[in-house]
């Protein structure tokens, strides 16, 4: 009898582990990762310094949240799509692992906590950014523009731009100019850096009937357009220097980065001219280093405050 018990006991805390690795995994948590790379530093350079702890906490906790809402919303109403893909296949709502009714509550929830969380505990300009991100990212880009157009991800990745607006405010409580700047930085840097992925799972993609310009277009012309992209994504990372007026230690990471990102531009361009494809085209160089350039730039902006 003891021996059922305790069997029934650990089966039921795996079925319960289970769940909760699939509403985690709506979240899209390394999407979250990245985005949360781009709200702490904006605090730091708006701060001049290190801002106060408990700011940075609350406005951590209500990035996550409010990302991991528009996620969720996504990750539901792209079900359809993502069960056809190799990449997505394994996705919580393709697998039918939560109803879609409780995946909308999920994110519901996930939306009113950031809401409040932001408002209560940094301002209400934060908190209305945060809610317009999470709007955008929904009906703008995921019901809109990602099957309809191949500049789907030019105009939708604006909801990815948001977080560097909110970690500013959350300090500040007014927009300015440095985080504008740092908010078109992660802008010129989406296209390069999904259409990457795009060249790489271009099938998926077109299996599934989504215009991504890799889908629509060849791959010297898409290759063009991420050299295109990652110039004016280094261009205007060198703007941010006299700007926020930042030491030299942003410029000079700012700079070797950049280098690096259009060396790696212009070797999958050439590639791409060589008539190089699938595997041998390898734009998951490019694509890793792209998250790696945006990291440790976006952490230069927070150091170099503390240095000078």
């Amino acid at each position: 009898m003891h021996q059922a018990h305790t069997e029934a006991y650990a089966a039921t805390r795996a079925d319960a582990w289970e769940v909760v690795k699939a509403y985690v995994g709506l979240t899209k948590p390394r999407i979250i990762e990245l985005l949360l790379v781009t709200t702490i530093p904006a605090m730091f350079l708006a701060s001049g310094g290190l801002p106060s702890l408990g700011l940075v906490l609350v406005t951590f906790i209500g990035g996550t949240a409010s990302a991991a809402s528009a996620n969720v919303f996504n990750s539901v109403l792209d079900a359809d799509i993502d069960q056809h893909m190799r990449r997505t296949r394994r996705r919580p709502m393709p697998r039918h692992l939560v109803e879609p009714r409780a995946a909308y509550a999920f994110a519901v929830a996930l939306g009113l906590v950031s809401l409040l969380l932001l408002g209560f505990g940094a301002n209400w300009l934060s908190a209305g950014l945060s809610l317009l991100a999470i709007l955008y990212y929904v009906f703008v880009y995921t019901l809109w523009l990602k099957r309809r157009t191949p500049q789907n991800i030019v105009w939708g990745g604006v909801a990815g731009c948001f977080p560097p607006l909110i970690g500013w405010t959350a300090v500040t409580g007014s927009v300015a100019w440095p985080p504008l700047i740092l908010f078109a930085i992660v802008f010129f840097w989406t296209p390069p850096h999904t259409w990457a992925l795009g060249l790489r799972y271009r099938e998926d993609y077109a299996r599934v009937d989504v215009p991504m310009l890799p889908v629509v277009a060849d791959a010297v012309t898409v290759t063009r357009q991420m050299l295109l992209y990652s110039v004016l994504t280094v261009l205007t990372s060198m703007v941010l220097w006299p700007v926020a007026g930042t030491g030299w230690l942003y410029p000079l990471v700012a700079g070797l980065c950049g280098g690096w990102l259009l060396v790696e531009a212009v070797a999958l361009q050439r590639r791409a001219r060589a008539g190089l494809r699938d595997a041998a085209l390898n734009p998951m160089r490019l694509f890793h280093w792209s998250n790696s350039y945006l990291a440790i730039v976006f952490i230069a902006a927070a150091i170099d405050p503390l240095i000078f």
